[in-house]
């Protein structure tokens, strides 16, 4: 269908272990790719005022269920214990960086934020952020997972989540389909999403991103297709890789076999409601699905699936992703980076955490214990997806967002019909070099 391309340099480390692998969650490169930034001679220093003192936190993830119950509970939990008041500002996750962005330039946040992977570098450009070594050095932090939060020899942030987002397969929809097997090559890919169209109904056969928001996924098939999207402080997409991936992207849209206004949420829903037989997730996907399914045995047909690659030899594809937890410098830094401490560290609420939304400890010991050993989604997961993950070449500029808008405006208006596919990638790319 397709002639063979080759696939960018990025491979996993060879030969690791089960555990190595969870510790590394294919996130070892982000400081690397995020060390290729500029920040802001400002902050970085050590946090300011005492222990005890009341401070603030932002979380996107108390707006998210599960694990918004959990995450109120512990906060009320750890107030209690120490005597002190943590008030809350959360934000919808599409919206929480530019909503923290806007309020760290006026002045308006202080104490904890929890940030996803690639916000960090825009956080650090605002000159406001703490060091937070002193509370990283006595805690057994994996060597990746404290990684994602350094820039530039400086820990502002601690990981709370390390992991990857990968393709999750729903097998009671493929076995009734008659996919005997997990597609392992593209054109076995769309094969089975024919077949499972040939189910009827309302079934998305691939609950693929398709809305802007959430269209940064492309860059999974970019890669699958051999597009390396930066060399050398240049954006490549235009090249044959990334116009033939992009053919292959609309020709499953065309067919029916992805659909339009698809984003993370609502593939979610299709997934949770068995009316999709494929969607890209992380870990704590699979909490979600399962909190908000009718289907009392759902997460047992939820199967992590190396996502198909274009040829055989290639690597499988899967785009690095973790949170991390930083300081604002100001009233309460002190007591707001212990706090950071004990919800990333502590075994006993690393498990709970675990419990509740699949994510694995981002701690040594906490990988040790044998619930997060012991189980099989997350063995899976980390098998066929964690270990050959890889951060986006895009977060390696404190722009960013405006280069993954630029893609993902570019990829709709391809799939939409606005564009070619070559124009359409064409255009992304001298759209980012613009703003490069």
């Amino acid at each position: 269908m397709h002639s063979r391309l080759h696939l960018p340099s990025r491979r996993p480390v060879p030969g690791v272990s089960r555990r190595q692998a969870l510790g590394l969650s294919g996130l070892g490169l982000g400081a690397l790719a995020l060390s290729a930034c500029g920040g802001s001679d400002d902050g970085g220093e050590a946090p300011s005022g005492e222990s005890g003192e009341d401070f603030h936190f932002t979380s996107f993830a108390l707006s998210e269920d599960p694990p918004s119950s959990w995450l109120e509970e512990t906060i009320t939990g750890y107030q209690e214990d120490n005597g002190l008041s943590i008030t809350t500002t959360t934000d919808a996750y599409n919206d929480a960086l530019n909503q923290i962005l806007l309020r760290a330039r006026g002045g308006e946040i202080s104490g904890v934020v929890q940030l996803n992977l690639e916000w960090l570098a825009p956080m650090v450009a605002t000159g406001q952020l703490v060091d937070l070594a002193e509370y990283a050095s006595d805690v057994d932090y994996t060597e990746a997972a404290l990684a994602t939060g350094q820039l530039e020899d400086t820990q502002y942030g601690l990981p709370w989540t390390t992991a990857a987002i990968g393709l999750i397969a729903n097998s009671e929809l493929l076995e009734q389909a008659g996919v005997a097997e997990t597609p392992v090559t593209l054109d076995e890919f769309a094969d089975a999403l024919r077949a499972v169209k040939e189910l009827g109904g309302d079934m998305v056969p691939y609950a693929a991103s398709t809305e802007v928001a959430q269209l940064k996924d492309f860059i999974f098939w970019l890669e699958t297709f051999g597009a390396t999207l930066m060399e050398d402080g240049t954006c490549t997409l235009g090249d044959d890789p990334s116009v033939a991936a992009m053919e292959w992207y609309k020709e499953m849209y065309d067919e029916g076999l992805i659909a339009a206004g698809t984003d993370r949420n609502s593939a979610r829903n299709l997934f949770s409601q068995g009316r999709t037989a494929f969607y890209d997730d992380a870990p704590i996907g699979a909490s979600i699905v399962v909190a908000n399914s009718p289907d009392s045995e759902i997460r047992s047909k939820m199967v992590p699936t190396s996502r198909p690659i274009l040829a055989e030899g290639d690597t499988p594809r899967a785009l690095a992703w973790g949170n991390l937890l930083v300081v604002m410098d100001g009233p309460g830094a002190v007591s707001g980076a212990e706090f950071t401490q004990w919800i990333t560290s502590d075994p006993e609420i690393a498990l709970e955490y675990f419990e509740v939304t699949s994510s694995p400890p981002v701690t040594e010991t906490g990988l040790a214990d044998a619930a997060i050993q012991d189980d099989p989604f997350l063995a899976a997961f980390t098998e066929k997806i964690t270990a050959t993950a890889s951060t986006s070449p895009l977060w390696a500029y404190p722009e960013y967002a405006q280069l993954e808008t630029e893609l993902a405006e570019a990829v709709q208006k391809a799939l939409l019909g606005e564009q070619t596919p070559a124009e359409a990638m064409t255009g992304a790319g001298e759209a980012i070099n613009s703003l490069l």
